[in-house]
């Protein structure tokens, strides 16, 4: 014959039995997807009259592309900006970041990448990596690259460096982008 559990036996079985379930439903809710309500933020440009004259100002982005900067596919760099533009075939910039330029600079004008390497040690004694040589400015080679480490480049402390240096992601779809022979504009 089987014991008969008390009554209350039940009640803490089945709370126990509960409290389980609920747990465990809300560490699988934890880990599923986290969705985000999206929220409407007034602009602050908005016109208080009731006409509403005044004009919503477009989000702040990268510059524009130089309209002095070329045609078809290449790699545009501004001097005075200290961005970099990646140009497809149609003319239009994909993907544009900010560099850090050395302290020697190439002269406006058209260029190509002449040479690519993986890694090295710059001039500087930072490990870099994603190398694209596009000139020569006082015997100095001129390059785009990124830290290894992915940090900006310390301050040269006078000496004469042609690196153009950038952040890690930006160095990795650079090098993607241009292969030996990419065109390379430089504006002021």
């Amino acid at each position: 014959m089987a014991a008969r559990l008390p009554s209350w036996a039940w009640v803490t079985g089945l709370t126990v039995g509960a409290t389980v379930a609920v747990v465990a439903l809300a560490v699988q809710a934890d880990h599923g997807p986290h969705p985000t309500a999206a929220t409407v933020k007034p602009s602050s440009t908005a016109s208080a009259s009731p006409h509403g004259s005044a004009k919503p100002k477009p989000p702040a982005g990268p510059p524009a592309l130089p309209a002095d900067s070329g045609d078809g596919r290449r790699i545009v760099y501004s001097l005075a900006e200290k961005r970099v533009w990646l140009v497809d075939a149609t003319g239009k910039a994909g993907r544009s970041f900010a560099v850090w330029p050395g302290t020697v600079n190439p002269e406006p004008g058209r260029y190509s990448i002449t040479l690519r390497r993986q890694s090295l040690k710059g001039s500087d004694g930072v490990q870099i990596e994603h190398v694209m040589y596009f000139t020569k400015v006082e015997g100095m080679n001129i390059a785009f690259s990124n830290a290894l480490d992915g940090a900006s480049p310390p301050p040269a402390n006078g000496q004469k460096l042609g690196g153009i240096r950038m952040h890690k992601e930006d160095g990795a779809a650079l090098w993607a982008f241009g292969d030996q022979g990419t065109s390379v504009t430089v504006v002021k």
